[in-house]
């Protein structure tokens, strides 16, 4: 996908500025207040939301994303490019954190800075929210914004031909509907949510199932500029028009933006970058709010203060 929307950038006038429309910029993160100051290097947050805007009752049924109404996310991953390759940092969904002083639309009350889950933020006031909150809790200021749903996730994976796993472990969970064997697969966009979206099973939780959101999107970024896809026009256009359809960043990204992530995000498949997980003091400490997990704030702050002046991250690394 990173070289067939790099193809698209330098395609006739036409073909481009049909990418280009296909955008959707709805974020714009220049109308953000209190915002760190910009370091080296580029920041993506990239967001999986749980929306089911477009799925049908029988597709809910089948991808087994239940009907909640609302969105929330289920999987935030801050991307970070520069001098020292990529490094895909995951944030737990139930990190317990500030969330910055906001007003809310519907109401126009004024709600004070308070703890709660990441999640939350994502919930309550949406992208733009949720960028503060990530600014505010890690000093890193966020360049861009990527979000795509359950169905944009789906027709993706089934456009480039699904994407080839390989699992240490037998997956069962009846939640996300994943049923694998241990081994090699090449799974379809179906069983490709369920992958990500299970964490039941892992023994961490959902640390656990962040590190398969970002092995996956690193092989999913691979599998889309292999030569079956980047020398297919008709796979080349139909997976352009599902992602592009699907997506929603800030207003100040491009294409030449969209395919710069989606190389680094190839990057790291290929051993150019890191994945690492926030580091954490405890997890599955209890809270007015649920269940949540706890930054080691020294740890973290150095973590945070390498990507800030891009330098190599320490820590541990998931190739």
């Amino acid at each position: 996908m990173a070289l067939a929307l790099s193809m698209l950038v330098i395609a006739p006038l036409g073909l481009y500025l049909w990418a280009d429309a296909s955008l959707d910029r709805r974020v714009d993160l220049g109308l953000l207040p209190d915002r760190p100051p910009r370091g080296r290097g580029t920041n993506y947050l990239i967001v999986g939301s749980d929306s089911r805007k477009g799925l049908s009752a029988q597709a809910k049924k089948e991808l087994h994303t239940g009907s909640a109404d609302g969105r929330r996310t289920d999987s935030m991953i801050l991307l970070h490019t520069g001098a020292h390759g990529t490094t895909m940092v995951s944030l737990p969904r139930d990190s317990w954190v500030t969330i910055p002083p906001f007003i809310r639309p519907e109401t126009g009350t004024h709600h004070r800075a308070a703890p709660d889950k990441l999640n939350a933020a994502f919930s309550i006031g949406g992208p733009d929210l949720l960028v503060r909150t990530v600014e505010r809790n890690t000093g890193l200021r966020v360049d861009h914004y990527v979000e795509i749903g359950f169905r944009g996730f789906v027709d993706i994976v089934d456009k480039v031909g699904g994407i080839r796993m390989c699992l240490d472990k037998e997956v069962k969970d009846k939640d996300s509907g994943a049923d694998l064997s241990r081994g090699c697969h090449t799974l379809d966009g179906a069983q490709s949510l369920a992958l990500v979206r299970e964490r039941h099973q892992e023994a961490q939780g959902d640390l656990g199932r962040t590190r398969n959101q970002q092995r996956f999107l690193s092989a999913l970024a691979d599998r889309a500029s292999t030569p079956e896809v980047l020398y297919n026009p008709r796979k080349i256009y139909t997976t352009a028009d599902a992602a592009l359809g699907t997506l929603k960043v800030d207003k100040s990204m491009d294409l030449w933006d969209l395919a710069s992530l989606l190389r680094a995000m190839r990057s790291v498949t290929r051993g150019k970058g890191a994945r690492v997980n926030v580091p954490l003091s405890a997890v599955g400490v209890p809270s007015s709010k649920g269940s949540t997990v706890r930054w080691d704030r020294t740890e973290a702050n150095k973590l945070f203060t390498e990507l800030r002046r891009d330098q190599p991250v320490g820590g541990e690394k998931h190739g």
